[in-house]
């Protein structure tokens, strides 16, 4: 009945609509097979993008020429940058979206995408003939055949979700569980885990009390995630909340412990470790008498309030009883409780640095099946997965992110060789080039590179270079103007650093700690004059002309670094080596080279259990 098709992406959540949304845009005929066509791109957890090194994921993500930073844009009631007491490797955007806004976006992008199609059913199966992939077979009784196939199932496979001494079959409080694929891709020799993630309740706004709470607003100059045109900075925003636990929440949720799913041994699978449920943070944080507890706002016009922190499966009751207890929660009333899902993942070593399986050609899996959690990590994995399908039916190379050019490169490099025993997020402290690895230039890393590949368009990449241009004028400016005393000493005094007795140049006065480019244009008429013919005000050149100045010496060591590991990276493994020949190897080195094959000396060099001596081995074997 259905035509034969270029890709089809199994799941439409985060990584199934980056997926389909990269493959079509390239050229690629695209299937999105999803089991509810109402339900594409839900945020099932908190309605928020962006974050701590997850930011920096969805600049990256559109600076290639994805979708997630424009439907981000277009759907967020609030715009934070994080960190911003901290080094600029630190910062890091953060939006709350609107839930349903935000798929919405997603919807109409993939509606407008010309070569997207559109199939609502539960796929069981996959067609396999010779270890090569051939379509997928649905419950519905579809053959649907396809050159490649990608698999982005979520929390749906086998999904069993627990709710007190409750659980029932469930990919998503609602909706129904994925069955049939696991068990084949168990049959054809895949491994399998189980792993389990969780979510809070949500309640009903219009019963809390945020005058005891603590308002958390927006950014005063809120800037944004897409470096298109198509979007624009929120012109208002909605507000957060903080409040706390108390003792008394503590207690109370203690006495639901005996029926809680993680402590009586109904969830076997391993949770996310830096996103745990407030009955853990109880049990292993004992010492402490409160707990952060975020309102989040679901939406610009619902009254729906997402309860950040408390995520839990304690049994319903237990849950209203101990909200009750916070401030500003004394009378809430609750839309639907928080609970824990278990589900399948399959350990990521199993894949190639294209995410597509080792062990049948054309199969890509992306997303929280490969072990990871959070719609950031997920989102670049549906990306990379969509460019690396499309490439290889094009014959053309895989499309691989290093270490040092992308958080993405970090993030699949992680998944495929040191693998993950618990749902694995993104952190900066993941990145060991973390100075080069900034959100503020994102757009300078990765846009050319995506132009390339034929994703980013042309126009995205003339504002790139225009980006350059602004910035490395605004360098060359600071670089040739002085300043005298009688214009910078007040300004320097008042941030207690040492006044000057003659003039200096703008870039050295800019590098001392705390001294800002817009404190300088403050104090000198000259170059506020100059700098304003160059860009305006919230030119991201700005920025990135400041950044630069100051980390100068950091970056260009980090650089340096960076060039001597990709030599590393360079030398490349044979992928029919038998290590076990090399009697020299450690025996666990042995073990893991033959699980993880990698395919360089760096990527070999970053295997749990390999030792600096097995690598000067390996090198030695190469004739290095």
């Amino acid at each position: 009945m259905l035509p034969e098709y270029d890709i089809i992406v199994v799941g439409g959540g985060h990584a199934g609509c980056e997926a389909a949304y990269s493959s079509a845009k390239m050229g690629s005929k695209v299937l999105l097979v999803t089991m509810n066509l109402a339900t594409i791109a839900q945020m099932s957890c908190n309605p928020a993008m962006g974050g701590v090194a997850k930011g920096q994921i969805v600049r990256e993500i559109d600076a290639l020429g994805g979708g997630s930073g424009m439907v981000t844009d277009k759907s967020a009631i609030q715009f934070k940058m994080l960190n911003l007491s901290k080094g600029p490797a630190m910062w890091s955007p953060r939006t709350q979206n609107d839930r349903m806004r935000f798929a919405e976006e997603w919807r109409m992008l993939l509606e407008r995408t010309e070569n997207v199609h559109f199939w609502q059913d539960m796929v069981n199966g996959l067609i396999v003939e010779d270890g090569e992939l051939k379509g997928v077979t649905t419950v519905m009784g579809q053959k649907i055949f396809s050159k490649a196939v990608v698999l982005t199932n979520g929390t749906f496979l086998n999904g069993l979700i627990h709710l007190g001494e409750k659980n029932f079959r469930g990919g998503r409080s609602g909706e129904g569980a994925s069955y049939g694929i696991t068990e084949q891709l168990v049959d054809l020799g895949f491994e399998t885990g189980r792993m389990k993630t969780g979510t809070p309740p949500r309640v009903d706004g219009r019963s809390l009390d945020y005058s005891k709470m603590e308002e958390q607003p927006g950014d005063e100059n809120p800037q944004k995630f897409s470096y298109s045109e198509d979007t624009e900075p929120l012109p208002k925003q909605r507000s957060c909340y903080i409040t706390y636990t108390n003792q008394e929440t503590h207690d109370i949720l203690k006495t639901g412990f005996d029926r809680s799913p993680m402590f009586n041994g109904a969830i076997q699978g391993a949770g996310p470790r830096y996103c745990p449920s407030i009955e853990d943070k109880i049990n292993r944080f004992a010492e402490r008498n409160r707990h952060q507890i975020f309102v989040e706002p679901e939406g610009w016009n619902t009254v729906e309030i997402y309860v950040n922190g408390f995520s839990t499966s304690l049994p319903e009751e237990v849950q209203l009883e101990a909200m009750k207890t916070i401030p500003g929660f004394a009378d809430v009333k609750m839309f639907r409780p928080g609970y824990a899902i278990e589900y399948d993942y399959f350990p990521p070593t199993q894949l190639k640095h294209s995410l597509e399986t080792k062990l049948v050609e054309n199969l890509y899996f992306a997303g929280q099946i490969n072990g990871t959690t959070g719609y950031e990590e997920a989102a670049s994995q549906g990306l990379m997965a969509g460019i690396n399908a499309h490439n290889k039916l094009n014959n053309k190379v895989d499309f691989i992110l290093g270490r040092s050019q992308a958080y993405i490169g970090v993030l699949i490099d992680d998944l495929i060789t040191k693998g993950t025993e618990e749902p694995y997020r993104m952190f900066t402290s993941r990145a060991e080039y973390r100075i080069l690895l900034r959100q503020d230039n994102a757009d300078l890393r990765l846009t050319k590179i995506g132009y390339e590949i034929g994703l980013a368009d042309e126009e995205r990449l003339k504002r790139v270079e225009e980006k350059i241009q602004k910035t490395e004028a605004i360098k060359e400016l600071l670089a040739k103007a002085s300043v005298s005393p009688d214009e910078i000493n007040t300004y320097l005094v008042s941030l207690k650093s040492s006044p000057i007795k003659q003039k200096v140049k703008a870039n050295s006065i800019l590098r001392r700690p705390h001294i800002t480019l817009q404190g300088l244009r403050n104090c000198s008429q000259f170059l506020e004059e100059k700098i304003s013919a160059i860009c305006d005000l919230k030119d991201d050149a700005l920025v990135q002309a400041e950044v630069q100045i100051k980390y100068e010496g950091y970056i260009t060591r980090e650089e340096e670094m960076a060039n001597k590991m990709d030599r590393l990276e360079n030398v490349k493994i044979p992928p029919d080596t038998d290590y076990s020949l090399l009697s020299s190897l450690s025996a666990e080195a042995v073990e893991k080279l033959t699980e993880i094959m990698p395919v360089t000396i760096g990527q070999a060099g970053r295997i749990s259990g390999v030792s600096p001596s097995d690598i000067s081995i390996l090198l030695v074997y190469l004739g290095r």
